[in-house]
C-alpha cells in the first residue's frame, strides 16, 4: 500500500495561511516527525479516511476520547436528537445531573462534579480551588506529565512542548512559573525531601497517575500510594489529573486500579463522547467553595452544554452495560504490543512496550522509561522512521515519540493483524537502514 497526499499537501498549505503552523494543536503538525499531515475527511469505526481517499486504521482516536470508535451509531442517533433541541442554552438542564451523577457513581472519590470544557480548563480550575482551600500558594507537578496550557502548568510539561523541543513556553511570567515545583516522576524520595523543605506553602501535588504525555510510563509499584501518603502527612491535596487515564486504564480510571483515594479527579475525553468536555470533582466538602456554593469563581458559557453531555452520558451507558468490552479492549491491546515487540525482536531492536488498559506506546530504547529523563533518551529519528512507514501501509499512531496510543471497542482481530503485519515490514526496512 502506497498513499498519496496531494490534496492534503494543498490543504495544509493554505491552512497555514490563515491558522498559526496551519493547525489549531501543535502535534497535529507533523512537526515532531517531519511530513504533510493528512487532512481526515471522514472517521467510522476503527478507521480514518483523509480527502485523498487514503484509508488508516486510527490508534490516535481523536487523542483518547473515541474509545467506542468513530461515529458510534448510538452516539451519532442521540447527537441528533439533542441538536433538535437546541444545541446550547446557558441555562441548568436534567443531562448535566445526570452525568454528573454518572461519574459520581463510576468514580467514588468525586462526591460533587464541576462540568467544563476542557482538559486544560479543569487543571486551571482545580488548582485556583486547592490554593483557596488550603491557603497556601505552591504546586508541585512531575517532569513529563502536561495538564494543559495554562501558565503554573507549562513547565516540563512533555507532550507537544517535549515533542516541539518546547518544555518552557515564552510568555509564561517568571512569578508564576515560581510557583510551580517540578520533581522526577516515580521518585517518592525526592517528593519527600522537597515536602520536607516547603510542606508548609505547598497547596497541591497534581499528577497523571499513568502519564500519556511524554509516552506512556505506569508507576512503580507501591508509588502512588507513596505520593498519597506524603500529601496526607503534609495536608496538601492530591490532584489526579485522570483526563487522560480516567476510562481508559479502566472503567473507573487509574485510581481504581491502583486503589488510590485523591482529594480532587479531573476527568475529560471519554466523558464528552468526542465532543469538547473536561470535569473536575472530588470531596463535597472541598468543591463547596466553588462558585455560586462558594467564594472560588469559576464559570463557563458552554459548560455542560446539552450536546456534549448527550454524547458523555451515550459513552458511559454503552461501556458500563457491557463490561466485557474493557476485557476484549485490554486483550486486544496486549496481543498487539506483543506481535509488534516479536516483530521488533525478529529484526534486533529491542525496544520498549508499556501498555495498561486500552492505551499502549513503543518507545525506541534499549533502556527502561520510568520518567521524563528516561523517555528522553528514545530514538526519536528511528520512531520517526518508524511512523511513516506504519503510515504508509495505512496504520495511523499518534505523529510523536511521547505521545500514547489508543485501542477501541471498534478495533477488530483483522486490524491488529494487519497492525503488527505493517509493523514488520517497518521493522524491517529500519534494520536496512542501520
Amino acid at each position: 500500500m502506497s498513499i498519496h497526499l496531494e490534496k492534503s499537501a494543498a490543504a495544509f498549505a493554505e491552512a497555514k495561511q490563515y491558522i498559526p503552523g496551519g493547525v489549531n494543536s501543535p502535534v497535529r503538525s507533523f512537526r515532531g516527525v517531519g511530513g504533510t499531515p493528512p487532512f481526515i475527511a471522514s472517521g467510522s469505526g476503527s478507521r480514518l479516511t483523509d480527502i485523498d481517499g487514503n484509508t488508516y486504521i486510527d490508534y490516535v482516536g481523536s487523542w483518547g476520547p473515541m474509545i467506542l470508535g468513530h461515529a458510534h451509531p448510538d452516539v451519532i442517533q442521540a447527537l441528533q436528537q439533542a441538536a433538535t433541541r437546541g444545541t446550547s442554552y446557558g441555562a441548568p438542564t436534567l443531562l448535566e445531573t445526570e452525568l454528573a451523577k454518572k461519574i459520581t457513581q463510576i468514580v467514588p472519590s468525586m462526591e460533587m462534579v464541576r462540568m467544563v470544557n476542557s482538559g486544560t480548563e479543569a487543571t486551571m480550575s482545580v488548582l485556583r480551588l486547592a490554593r483557596a482551600y488550603t491557603g497556601r500558594n505552591k504546586i508541585i507537578k512531575f517532569a513529563g506529565c502536561y495538564h494543559g496550557h495554562h501558565d503554573s502548568l507549562l513547565v516540563k510539561a512533555g507532550s507537544g512542548a517535549l515533542t516541539l523541543g518546547t518544555p518552557d513556553s515564552p510568555g509564561v511570567p517568571g512569578n508564576v512559573a515560581a510557583g510551580t515545583i517540578t520533581v522526577p516522576y516515580n521518585d517518592a524520595e525526592t517528593l519527600a525531601e522537597v515536602f520536607a523543605r516547603q510542606g508548609e506553602d505547598i497547596a497541591a501535588v497534581i499528577i497523571e497517575p499513568v502519564p500519556g504525555n511524554m509516552g506512556l510510563v505506569l508507576p512503580k509499584q507501591g508509588y502512588l500510594a507513596q505520593v498519597r501518603k506524603i500529601t496526607a502527612a503534609h495536608g496538601a491535596l492530591l490532584i489526579f489529573d485522570e483526563v487522560m487515564s480516567g476510562f481508559r486504564v479502566a472503567f473507573g480510571g487509574a485510581q481504581s486500579v491502583y486503589g488510590i483515594k485523591p482529594d480532587l479527579t479531573c476527568l475529560g475525553k471519554v466523558i464528552g463522547g468526542g465532543l469538547p468536555v473536561g470535569a473536575y470533582g472530588g470531596r463535597r466538602e472541598i468543591m463547596e467553595l466553588i462558585s455560586p456554593a462558594g467564594p472560588v469563581y469559576q464559570a463557563g458559557t458552554l459548560s455542560g452544554n446539552p450536546l456534549a453531555m448527550v454524547a458523555g452520558i451515550t459513552t458511559l451507558k454503552i461501556l458500563e452495560d457491557d463490561p466485557d468490552l474493557y476485557t476484549r479492549m485490554t486483550v486486544l491491546t496486549q496481543r498487539m504490543c506483543n506481535g509488534i515487540r516479536n516483530e521488533a525482536e525478529k529484526y534486533g531492536f529491542h525496544l520498549q512496550f508499556h501498555h495498561i488498559g486500552t492505551m499502549f506506546c513503543t518507545f525506541f530504547s534499549d533502556q527502561e522509561v520510568v520518567d521524563y529523563e528516561t523517555a528522553k533518551c528514545s530514538d526519536v529519528g528511528a520512531f520517526n522512521r518508524y511512523f511513516h512507514s506504519m503510515l504508509e501501509q495505512g496504520i495511523y499512531l499518534a505523529p510523536s515519540q511521547f505521545e500514547a496510543g489508543f485501542m477501541s471497542i471498534a478495533h477488530t482481530d483483522a486490524d491488529i493483524e494487519a497492525t503488527i503485519a505493517a509493523s514488520s515490514i517497518a521493522f524491517q526496512k529500519l534494520a536496512r537502514q542501520a
